[in-house]
């Protein structure tokens, strides 16, 4: 687990290369009080980690540029690939805010030499909304902002240069199920073209954020994630409570069974990535959406292990188990001041129900406190937070604070904090482990 002690940790990417993996992510200091604010106080930073688990956390990737730059208000969620000549690729959301608060995010550069020191490019943005396809800034509220962020780099499947896919939304459809897969492409890393969605809105999302692509055994998979506010009205009343979200591809690049996708985890967590852990073995990553006091979690969580079941990608709970509570690990996280907690402590009790947990291990309460292993819980409703046609602007729709269940998110009983606390390991690169870019690769997720 990663935690931070002064900051909240969410978003985040992942680079690996020589048995190193680097962990790119948005926080913002807890001394803001309100998690609510950290969104427009984002900064990208940086860990290093030989197995996933103990990170040491090193000097920040990016921060936000000068007034009239395209980030002047915050930079958020990218992801990292290794180019041709060995320079690393870090394209990442640049935001500005109007005078009438709305937000208009475009796509941008840094690269390195080395995953450490990073430089913006002069040219940025390199991509931005088309409003051929795509909404821009002014739309219908809560919609207004320009939506156009979290981009996911990969290398084309056929060696014709590259492709990003962005959050955003199309121009049409009902305003509550507009969510699609924006699609730019590229045969240089460098100059982009704007091409039509990868798939069509009304699949149940106002928005399918932070998307990756992976092969997992053989199979396509895509993974997004949305939180049950953002669902159309539709999709909302059937009951679900999904956040990380899993679509079969028939490629790369799709179709993706969007209408279909199953839920991973419900919205305890949020933003999933797979990745090979040093085994080989597809691990699953989250942030804890939900806290111990109900308020906002802001930490990573330690791999779960995700294996096939049919036709649905799904968590394995009994091998994520092992890894959370193997020899040598502390059994109990030490959290917001909480005192320690075992499942095993008496007057522990377990709790939720074993049918919604997707990724769940169980959860365990005792003296007041929720402590989880990889779990659901108890659901907490702010006005209007059921109905899409009151929701929150992209700020509000992002922050995922107090606004769901009471409890973390996984593993609780079996993580250490982390932070300063982490093995050192030494800095190195991403991709595949001599760091090439074969077709459809991308380094986040070591895909081949």
């Amino acid at each position: 687990m990663f935690r931070l002690p002064d900051s909240w940790v969410w978003d985040f990417w992942l680079a690996e290369q020589d048995g190193t993996y680097h962990l790119f992510f948005l926080h913002a200091s807890r001394s803001l009080h309100d998690p609510d604010r950290r969104h427009l106080r984002a900064a990208i930073g940086h860990a290093i980690s030989t197995d996933l688990v103990h990170w040491e956390q090193v000097t920040d990737a990016l921060v936000h540029g000068d007034p009239g730059e395209f980030d002047a208000t915050a930079t958020w969620t990218g992801s990292v690939i290794k180019g041709p000549d060995g320079q690393w690729f870090m394209f990442y959301t640049g935001t500005t805010q109007t005078p009438e608060g709305a937000l208009i995010q475009q796509v941008g550069l840094a690269t390195s030499t080395d995953l450490h020191h990073w430089v913006k490019d002069k040219r940025n943005p390199l991509v931005g909304a088309d409003s051929r396809w795509y909404e821009t800034l002014g739309g219908e509220p809560p919609w207004q902002d320009e939506h156009w962020r979290d981009p996911f780099v990969m290398a084309d499947p056929d060696g014709n240069g590259w492709h990003l896919l962005i959050t955003a939304r199309a121009n049409t459809g009902p305003l509550d199920d507009r969510g699609v897969i924006a699609h730019a492409h590229s045969t240089d890393l460098l100059h982009w073209e704007v091409q039509p969605p990868l798939s069509e809105p009304g699949a149940g999302f106002g928005h399918l954020e932070v998307f990756q692509v992976a092969n997992v055994d053989g199979r396509n998979v895509l993974i997004f994630n949305c939180l049950p506010g953002e669902y159309s009205a539709a999709r909302l009343a059937t009951g679900e409570r999904g956040a990380i979200w899993a679509a079969a591809g028939e490629t790369p690049l799709g179709p993706f069974d969007i209408n279909g996708a199953t839920p991973l985890t419900d919205d305890s967590l949020y933003v999933g990535k797979l990745v090979r852990d040093p085994s080989g073995a597809w691990v699953l990553l989250a942030f804890h959406n939900n806290g111990v006091d109900g308020d906002f979690g802001g930490m990573l969580s330690d791999p779960m292990v995700v294996r096939w079941d049919g036709n649905n990608l799904v968590i394995d709970q009994e091998r994520s188990t092992a890894i959370a509570t193997r020899p040598g690990r502390p059994q109990v996280a030490e959290l917001a001041g909480s005192a320690p907690l075992s499942p095993t402590a008496p007057g522990a009790e377990r709790v939720g129900d074993p049918a919604r947990s997707a990724p769940g291990l169980g959860e365990f309460r005792t003296a007041g406190l929720q402590q989880t292993g990889v779990t659901r819980a108890v659901r907490r409703v702010r006005p209007n937070e059921g109905d899409p046609t009151q929701g929150r602007s992209t700020i509000m729709r992002r922050m995922g604070a107090g606004v769901f269940a009471v409890g973390a998110a996984l593993a609780f009983a079996a993580c250490g904090r982390s932070g300063a606390s982490g093995s050192p390991t030494s800095a190195a690169g991403t991709s595949a482990a001599e760091g090439r870019i074969e077709p459809g690769a991308n380094p986040e997720v070591g895909l081949r």
